[in-house]
C-alpha cells in the first residue's frame, strides 16, 4: 500500500467537520473516472460539492448474446437533506426518470441538468432519454460510522487489527488478499482494489468503507467461505458470495457485474445470513439461496433480505433451490433443506432472460432432492421488466445442473406484491409427480396492473382458476394455491 494514498486519505479526513452532514470523496490517484454525467451535491444554502463518477460494466442481452456496456457509478454520504444536480453531458435531455419508481423522485430538468432533493439515503438509477445501459448509479449513503478516526489513520502501524486502503488504485499481489480472523478491512472513498478480498475459514472479520472492490476481468470482489461472524457494509463489489458460513451481515453493499455467471449475492449451505439496503445489478441472478454447491455442504436456514433493490440484466432477481446434495432418486435419497427465508420491502427494477427455464422474478426451482419450505415474500414492487415471468415455482429435473428433481416446495407466502407492466410472460407453478409436490402457496394481496387478484374477485367466472385472471399457469402435482 503506497504511503501517498494513505496521506491523501488523512488530509481528506482532517478537513471534514466532526459531525459532517455531507461527505464527498474525490477519486484517488490512478482510479479511472467517467464524465458522462457531472454530479454535484449541497446542503441547503451551502456550496456545491463535486462528486466523482466511475465506470463499471453491465450486461446487455442482444438476442442470444450478451454485450458489455459502461455505466456510471457515483457515491456520497449525508444526513438531513441534500440537493442533487446531475448534468447529462452527451446530449440534450428529452426525458428523465429516477428509479426505483416507488420512491416518487421526480427531477426538475433545465438545460440538460436534473435537480432533485433527497431527505434520506437512497440507492438510485438516474436514466436519461430511456437509456438504461449508460445510466448513472447514484449511491446516496448514510454518514459512514465505521470510518477510522483521523488519529487512527495517522498511526496506522499501531492499528494491528485494521487493514486500510486509502484513496487510489491498489493491485493485490496475485489478485487475492486473505483476511485473517479479527481483522477490519476499510476501503476508503476514492479507492479501487483490483483484486479479491477473501475471508476463508475465519471469524470476526469486517469489510467497511465506500470504495470499489473490482478484480481485473471477472471474479468476486469479496468472497466469504466457511466463516463465522462476518460483516460487510458500504462497499461496491462485483460479487459477494457466502458459502458454508454462519452469522453473516451484509448492509448497504452494491453489487454490479457484466460477465457470464456474474451472480450478485449467492448463499450456499449457510445459516443466519442477512442483507439490508443492498443494491444488485447483475449479469446473472441477483440473489440466490442454494444448498450443497461448490464444495459447501448442507441446507440453508434463516436468510433475510430487506429494504433492497434488485436488477437482473440476465436471469432471476431472486432464485432459490436449484442446487443440493442429490446423487440419486428415491424415497431414501439424501436431501438438503432450505427454510426460514424472508424477502421484505424489495424493489425489482428489471428481469431479462431468453431461456424459459431461467425466467421468473420470483424463481423457486427445486432440484437435487431439496426440500424448500417456509418462505415469505413481503411488500415487493416489480417494475415493468424486459423479458421473463413474474413467478416460477417448479419441482423439476434440470439435467444440466441437477442429479435429481427436488423433493417438495411448501408453505410459501407472497404478501403485498405489485407488478405494473406489459412484458410478463405466463407464470408457472408446477410439481413433478405425486411424491414431489408443490403445496400451500398463498398470494395475499397480489396486484397486477392495478387489479387485485383474489379467489373471490369481481368478474371471475366460477369455473375459472384464479390464476387465469393474472396469467398464472397452475399445473399438475400442485395443491392448495390460494389468492386472498
Amino acid at each position: 500500500m503506497k504511503l501517498k494514498y494513505i496521506l491523501s486519505a488523512i488530509i481528506l479526513s482532517s478537513i471534514l467537520p466532526a459531525n459532517a452532514e455531507l461527505v464527498t470523496y474525490p477519486a484517488g490517484p490512478g482510479v479511472e473516472t467517467i464524465d458522462d454525467f457531472t454530479i454535484r451535491v449541497r446542503q441547503a444554502g451551502g456550496p456545491w460539492q463535486d462528486v466523482a463518477a466511475y465506470p463499471m460494466k453491465v450486461a446487455r442481452s442482444i438476442g442470444v448474446k450478451s454485450q458489455a456496456e459502461t455505466v456510471s457509478v457515483a457515491y456520497f454520504d449525508f444526513d438531513g437533506e441534500v440537493e442533487v444536480s446531475v448534468r447529462y453531458n452527451k446530449a440534450a435531455v428529452d426525458s428523465a426518470r429516477i428509479r426505483p419508481l416507488s420512491y416518487s423522485i421526480h427531477p426538475s430538468v433545465s438545460d440538460s441538468t436534473l435537480t432533485f432533493t433527497l431527505d434520506r439515503p437512497r440507492n438510485l438509477s438516474v436514466e436519461v432519454n430511456g437509456d438504461i445501459f449508460h445510466n448513472l448509479h447514484l449511491f446516496a449513503n448514510p454518514i459512514d460510522t465505521h470510518r477510522p478516526s483521523v488519529k487512527a489513520l495517522r498511526n496506522l502501524k499501531k492499528q494491528k487489527d485494521l487493514i486500510y486502503f486509502g484513496p487510489g488504485l491498489h493491485r493485490l499481489p496475485g489478485g487475492v488478499m486473505q483476511i485473517p480472523s479479527g481483522k477490519t478491512v476499510y476501503v476508503d472513498g476514492g479507492a479501487r482494489i483490483a483484486g479479491q478480498l477473501r475471508a476463508d475459514s475465519v471469524s470476526d472479520v469486517r469489510f467497511y468503507g465506500r470504495g470499489i472492490i473490482h478484480p481485473d476481468g471477472r471474479g468476486e470482489g469479496i468472497y466469504i467461505a466457511n466463516s463465522r461472524n462476518v460483516e460487510a457494509d458500504g462497499v461496491i463489489v462485483t460479487q459477494i458470495p457466502v458459502g458454508g458460513s454462519d452469522s453473516v451481515s451484509i448492509a448497504n453493499v452494491k453489487s454490479i457485474s457484466s460477465y457470464g455467471w456474474g451472480d450478485g449475492m449467492n448463499v450456499f449451505a449457510s445459516d443466519n445470513v442477512s442483507y439490508d439496503r443492498v443494491f444488485c445489478r447483475n449479469s446473472d441472478d441477483c440473489s440466490t439461496i442454494y444448498a450443497t454447491r461448490k464444495g459447501f455442504k448442507g441446507g440453508c436456514r434463516n436468510i433475510l433480505m430487506e429494504n433492497s433493490t434488485l436488477w437482473a440484466d440476465v436471469a432471476h432477481p431472486i432464485m432459490i433451490g436449484l442446487h443440493g446434495s442429490a446423487t440419486e432418486i428415491g424415497p431414501d435419497a439424501p436431501s438438503d433443506t432450505i427454510t426460514g427465508v424472508v424477502y421484505r420491502n424489495i424493489d425489482i427494477l428489471d428481469h431479462c432472460e431468453n431461456q424459459i427455464d431461467y425466467q421468473g422474478c420470483f424463481g423457486i426451482s427445486c432440484g437435487d432432492n431439496n426440500i424448500v419450505r417456509d418462505l415469505t415474500f413481503d411488500n415487493i414492487r416489480v417494475e415493468d421488466f424486459r423479458k421473463g415471468q413474474l413467478v416460477n415455482i417448479r419441482i423439476f429435473l434440470n439435467e444440466k445442473y441437477c442429479k435429481a428433481p427436488g423433493r417438495s416446495v411448501s408453505n410459501v407466502l407472497f404478501k403485498d406484491i405489485t407488478y405494473t407492466g406489459r412484458n410478463a410472460a405466463m407464470s408457472v407453478i408446477c410439481g413433478y409427480d405425486e411424491s414431489r409436490q408443490v403445496c400451500d402457496i398463498t398470494f395475499d394481496n397480489l396486484v397486477v396492473n392495478g387489479v387485485r387478484i383474489s379467489d373471490d374477485m369481481p368478474g371471475k367466472p366460477r369455473w375459472y382458476k384464479t390464476g387465469d385472471m393474472c396469467g398464472f399457469y397452475i399445473g399438475n402435482h400442485v395443491k392448495n394455491v390460494t389468492f386472498k
